[in-house]
């Protein structure tokens, strides 16, 4: 989604809801997986590790989920790697995505998601076809609750962000893809805890879609991508016009 639009805040609400009902557990183990084959079990030396335990903390991930997520990143528990790929593809009226996924079978990763799209008028596009239309960056996401917003937009800035949004839910910072771990480290340093650290992709243009049908269908192929076992992330262009979210939530 594109900075803090209203559909940004619905989809918060969903990921509440998701953790309630176990569906963000998956993710959260994928994330440690990957970072803990990346870098080491080691959450002391390993910051994409200690923040992806953080995450999956943060929504109430249970113990023996991360100890056997990190086991799994590391080769002890042996079977088939995890490995990261991602697709691109066109939903309703155009409506352009892109679904980082996290998969120990390639195969059936992607027979699984050319149905999801097809059975819900969109289409796996060629790679490169839709990502020239978002810019990648570094995100770090920190609760607002009992931050000071100022004291906070200055340690970013002052540490290279390109970026600092804030609302009464949570303060986003936006980041140069390479410059990403430089300011998370620089930020826990200052003693701010990190919600989430990742590389996103960012709509250049968002495509805002004003029909009630069209919105409902490309929410819903939004939701069955991102509940999808293997996604870690899906982003996509569009944003629903403000007139709809009414009749949307009812």
């Amino acid at each position: 989604m594109a900075g803090h639009n209203k559909w940004s805040k619905v989809k918060h609400i969903k990921a509440r809801v998701d953790a309630i009902k176990g569906r963000v557990f998956s993710k959260c183990a994928h994330e440690i997986a990957l970072a803990a084959r990346a870098g080491g079990g080691d959450p002391a030396t390993n910051a994409r590790l200690r923040t992806a335990i953080d995450s999956a903390k943060a929504v109430s991930t249970p113990r023996d989920n991360i100890e056997r997520a990190i086991k799994k990143g590391t080769g002890e528990l042996g079977g088939e790697a995890i490995q990261e790929v991602t697709y691109e593809g066109y939903g309703p009226a155009g409506i352009a995505f892109i679904i980082e996924l996290a998969t120990d079978n390639l195969n059936r990763a992607a027979a699984d998601l050319r149905s999801i799209f097809t059975k819900n008028s969109g289409s796996i596009a060629t790679p490169g076809s839709v990502s020239y239309q978002f810019d990648r960056k570094g995100e770090i996401r920190l609760s607002a609750s009992d931050l000071a917003e100022d004291h906070l937009m200055e340690a970013a800035i002052e540490a290279g962000a390109d970026d600092v949004q804030c609302d009464p839910d949570e303060h986003l910072i936006l980041t140069a893809p390479n410059e990403l771990g430089t300011v998370a480290n620089a930020l826990r340093h200052a003693g701010f805890h990190l919600a989430s650290e990742k590389l996103v992709s960012v709509p250049q243009i968002p495509s805002i879609v004003s029909e009630l049908g069209i919105a409902r269908q490309v929410i819903k192929l939004y939701d069955l991508l991102d509940d999808y076992p293997d996604t870690l992330n899906v982003f996509t262009n569009f944003e629903v016009a403000d007139e709809l979210l009414t009749q949307l939530e009812s």
